[in-house]
């Protein structure tokens, strides 16, 4: 019989909350950057989110590199 592989979750619960945070900010106060400009595309909110979840130690997948 084949060994069966579970998923891992790559994100915790607790990372994806900050992620889901954020989204929430970014309809009113969620800022970007040094210049300070509001963030409108989702995919930058979600992007400041897990860098935020980063930065507390939580568990996040690895940043794409370029």
């Amino acid at each position: 019989m084949a060994a069966r592989k579970t998923s891992k979750r790559k994100t915790s619960k607790s990372a994806s909350k900050d992620v889901e945070s954020a989204m929430r900010r970014r309809n009113g106060t969620l800022k970007s950057g040094k210049s300070g400009k509001k963030v409108t595309s989702k995919k930058q909110a979600i992007a400041i989110g897990l860098s935020e979840a980063r930065k507390k130690g939580k568990k996040v997948a690895r940043k794409k590199s370029s």
